[in-house]
């Protein structure tokens, strides 16, 4: 029997929204975006300008601080507006698609056939680089950097997530060729993490140069860093990579067709959805294309990710870079008569304080509401019971309020992402927008470090 890590801290918000497993094979959408604010810390200088022509995994502007690191066009077609926000930081760059869609070509091959260099040089040119995600600071892997080892999630515990093994149906082979590809570029072990409350995609479970591993527990237990935290932690000096499921697919089909398919599965998800389903579509697409006349009437809030670490998005925006979920929920702008003052049967609450802890299978409709004002830190403890790790999470704000670097190193700074600290954020007496100030100290650190 393999060895199941086990975590009993955490939360599980059980949602309404669910989304049927159906897939649905999107339309081309009108329009497609590559959002530079989608790679934190990333400075980009173009390679494009309005009107220009470009094939999918054309380069449309690279990082100013590494210009190695590129990205890409999803699809081919034409240039039609590059957005800018204050101080003329570029926003986004948009792409209207023609019918046929056209191709760069890349170095293709069997990666077990091919030198590190080689797909590491395949990678960046292809704009794929970005895939691959670092601990510590949560951002770009550096490519000169060699990893003591790469992880791949492949199942997640966040509300309303997709179903990694449904969605991956259909690409075994490209997964394996993905992590062919990531294996030569570590000494070390790929890490494939699934769940083991239920038998997992024979993608994941068979697949060859990686060993699998098997999780369970509440929600954070899908997450990466929680994961690493119990299987490889990540201490001074160190560095693990990270590489979502969708991706690694992404990066084998590179290997065997030497092209940038840049196809990947979304899941629509949330109450205000008609027709929650999976579909089939490429990266950067206009959220639009797959919401029009399936969202009921009413003011709503478009997340593209999930309610607890997605990221605010307009309707005529498009999905991130990174997700494969888009949540629309309601706007919590009215005001409630007695608040916390009544029964709360329909309320969702980490504490006993509403009668909804009664009835803990009961599907929750949430707003954006907070429920409260921000206040100072209130010592409750609570923090401790929602994160699997060995931290002091309290300790590790404050040490980052106060700036100070040595104790956030020693409190374990490293080995964390803001995605760890969403459900410390969710249950905050004090509201604190927790995962901003994490976010605050690892840019703190990179500068310091740098």
């Amino acid at each position: 029997m393999p060895q199941v890590y086990k975590t009993k801290k955490g939360l599980d918000l059980n949602l309404k929204g669910k989304a049927e497993k159906i897939f649905i094979k999107a339309e081309l959408a009108d329009l497609y975006a590559v959002k530079p604010l989608d790679f934190h810390l990333v400075v980009p200088k173009l390679e494009v300008k309005e009107g220009d022509v470009v094939k999918a995994g054309s380069v449309l502007f690279h990082d100013k601080g590494n210009p190695a690191i590129k990205f890409t066009s999803p699809v081919s077609g034409t240039v039609t507006s590059i957005i800018r926000g204050e101080r003329r930081v570029i926003q986004e760059v948009e792409i209207k698609p023609t019918p046929d869609q056209k191709y760069e070509k890349f170095t293709k091959g069997d990666p077990a056939d091919l030198d590190r260099d080689t797909i590491i040089s395949n990678l960046l040119s292809s704009g794929l680089w970005p895939a691959v995600k670092q601990r510590p600071y949560n951002i770009i892997a550096n490519p000169s950097d060699t990893p003591k080892s790469i992880f791949i999630s492949a199942f997640d515990t966040a509300p309303l997530a997709p179903d990694y093994d449904f969605l991956i149906q259909g690409s075994e082979k490209e997964f394996q060729y993905g992590v062919d590809a990531l294996s030569r570029l570590t000494a070390g072990k790929v890490h494939i993490n699934v769940s083991d409350e239920y038998p997992a995609s024979s993608a994941f479970s068979k697949a060859r140069n990686a060993q699998v591993n098997y999780f369970r527990g509440p929600h954070p237990a899908g997450n990466v860093g929680v994961q690493i935290h119990r299987l490889d932690p990540v201490n001074k000096g160190e560095v693990v990579w990270c590489v979502g499921p969708q991706e690694v697919v992404m990066i084998g089909r590179l290997f065997m067709n030497g092209i940038y398919d840049a196809s990947k599965v979304v899941v629509l998800t949330g109450s205000e959805v008609v027709k929650a389903r999976y579909y089939k579509l490429i990266s950067g697409a206009c959220i639009r294309s797959i919401t029009d006349h399936n969202v009921n009437e009413g003011r709503h809030r478009y997340i593209s990710g999930n309610v607890l670490t997605g990221t605010k998005a307009d309707p005529n925006g498009y999905i991130g870079y990174y997700d494969s979920q888009v949540t629309v929920i309601p706007e919590g702008f009215e005001r409630e008569l007695l608040g916390w003052a009544m029964p709360g049967f329909g309320k969702l609450s980490f504490s006993r304080t509403f009668f909804s802890w009664l009835t803990p299978r009961r599907e929750f409709r949430v707003n954006t509401n907070m429920h409260g004002g921000h206040r100072a830190f209130v010592a409750t403890g609570i923090y401790e019971r929602v994160l699997p790790m060995d931290i002091y999470p309290m300790q590790l704000f404050k040490a980052i309020l106060i700036e100070d670097i040595d104790l956030m190193e020693r409190l374990g700074i490293y080995e964390v992402a803001e995605e760890d600290f969403a459900l410390c954020e969710f249950v905050c007496p004090s509201k604190t927008e927790i995962q901003a100030l994490v976010r605050n100290g690892l840019d703190m650190m990179i500068k310091e470090m740098s």
